[in-house]
């Protein structure tokens, strides 16, 4: 039966259901789809399943043990039209091969790849992919990389152990072309996995990203003038005002920096809330930063510093924390500047 042998990898986005049956119609007839991959249970690659499965009674779901447990309980799929698949299984459509490659915590516990075997197609679900909805191939997009970046630092760099893991797992396939979930098809998919490998052990680069919060200027004037020296040193630097930055170009930075300078006003006792938000952000995303100067400005009492200090923790080694009255002055502004040379000599030498 030709239904036996057509399938699909993932549904839609809640709200584009009708237009996915459309689509599929359009090429082979919904009635017509005998499996349906899940490549992990997040509604926005699975909350069309159920739709699917109501319309075409053949129909047969093929997911991972723990991504049939998510089906049933989410999507209400009865257990006898789930197939289960283990990494390294093989399904064969007649001239087609598919090969299911389990990659949990990418970055959902249940996630697995499809790799279409005759077409060297791998369908990457989360991993590879992109914030972006312009281009349908890799060479489509001027400056793809920005944006890869960005999607990584946001989603994947938390699960960089599980991110090398997957990698190992993808080195013997021929992969021609990569079609992840999110973003533009790579059909030039070099470039993106060179990427990936150094991204997933935490490769770093001679930069330093200094992130500040300011409420009357004296903070920020710290940041400018340790900016300013690492920049004379031959560090890249990339500064960011918490008050209006874009917290995913942040991110997008913090996934090849090798140090970050953090400086905040105190504020009730401790460190500027947009600084204490991001510092939530940087321990949870987890980059590989390794170095860090702590700055800080008060104006009747103090208390940044130790806050940011306390929050910052064991995750990266900080080298050096200054805390001001008011605007720096002279000896203090020459201690900004010594502190500036020390974290390039650290940044060089790592």
């Amino acid at each position: 039966m030709v239904g036996e042998r057509v399938l699909l990898v993932d549904t839609v986005n809640p709200g584009f259901e009708g237009e996915l049956k459309k689509n599929v119609d359009s090429v082979v007839g919904l009635e017509n789809l005998g499996y349906l991959v899940m490549n992990h249970a997040e509604p926005d690659h699975a909350v069309a399943i159920p739709y699917l499965m109501s319309l075409n009674g053949r129909l047969k779901l093929l997911t991972t043990l723990k991504g049939s447990r998510m089906a049933q309980t989410y999507y209400n799929v009865p257990s006898d039209r789930i197939i289960v698949v283990k990494n390294g299984d093989s399904l064969e459509l007649g001239g087609k091969t598919l090969k299911f490659i389990e990659a949990p915590m990418l970055h959902f516990r249940p996630t697995m790849f499809t790799y279409l075997q005759e077409d060297k197609i791998l369908f990457s679900c989360d991993f590879f992919g992109s914030h972006l909805a312009e281009g349908l191939f890799d060479d489509d997009v001027e400056d793809l990389t920005v944006f890869a970046q960005k999607y990584f630092g946001e989603i994947m760099m938390p699960f960089k152990v599980m991110g090398k893991a997957a990698l190992e797992k993808l080195k013997d396939l021929e992969i021609d072309v990569i079609a992840p979930s999110h973003g533009p098809i790579y059909r030039n998919p070099d470039k993106i996995l060179s990427l990936y490998e150094k991204w997933v052990v935490g490769s770093t680069r001679e930069k330093v990203v200094v992130v500040y919060a300011s409420m009357w200027g004296s903070t920020e004037s710290i940041a400018h003038l340790i900016s300013e020296n690492l920049i004379s040193e031959g560090v890249n630097v990339v500064e960011y005002n918490l008050s209006y930055a874009d917290l995913g170009d942040l991110i997008k930075d913090l996934v090849d920096s090798r140090a970050i300078v953090l400086a905040s006003p105190t504020v009730l006792n401790g460190a500027h809330p947009l600084m204490v938000y991001f510092l939530y952000l940087f321990n949870a995303l987890r980059p590989p930063t390794k170095y860090c100067v702590i700055f800080g400005s008060y104006g009747w009492a103090d208390g940044a510093v130790k806050q940011i200090k306390d929050m910052v923790g064991s995750n990266v080694e900080v080298l050096d924390v200054l805390e001001v009255n008011g605007r720096p002055k002279e000896a203090e502004l020459a201690k900004i500047v010594e502190a500036g040379k020390m974290l390039a000599r650290k940044v060089k030498e790592s």
